[in-house]
């Protein structure tokens, strides 16, 4: 059993809704399921997310194994934080793609109440592994009036 808890409220539609407007949204990523301790999510590569050497560019990658990490945050939120901020992330990427949908699975390191620590694989159609990240966050909470 895990000891990472999702916050009562959490629910992918929830997270989905937050999308429309956001750079997220632009990049199309797809939460497609949720857990405690795990968020998995997708994009679909379009031409305008490659680098211009024709290769998939990093922060396409990026964009989805951060988004992934942070949705995981949200739903992983201790009752009565209002938000969290991302401190630190690290990335290495091992492979590239050029079509097609890549997928992140961010699973919980660390599910405190000051912090989270989330680590995120990005896996090409193929089943490839193209990138590992981790991701530190740091909870908000209510300002003490």
């Amino acid at each position: 059993m895990s000891s990472h808890r999702l916050h009562p409220d959490a629910s992918i539609e929830r997270l989905q809704a937050r999308m429309p407007g956001t750079l997220p949204g632009w990049f199309g990523v797809t939460v497609t399921a949720l857990d405690a301790g795990r968020l998995d999510a997708k994009i679909t590569i379009r031409p305008e997310m490659l680098a211009p050497n024709g290769f998939l560019h990093a922060a396409s990658v990026i964009a989805l194994a951060d988004t992934a990490a942070g949705f995981a945050t949200i739903a992983h939120l201790p009752v009565g934080a209002d938000s969290f901020t991302t401190i630190e992330l690290k990335s290495n990427f091992l492979g590239t793609q050029t079509e097609g949908e890549i997928t992140c699975v961010a699973t919980a390191a660390h599910t405190g109440r000051n912090t989270q620590v989330w680590d995120a694989e990005v896996i090409g159609s193929t089943g490839r592994t193209l990138a590992l990240f981790r991701c530190t966050q740091m909870i908000l909470w209510p300002k003490a009036a």
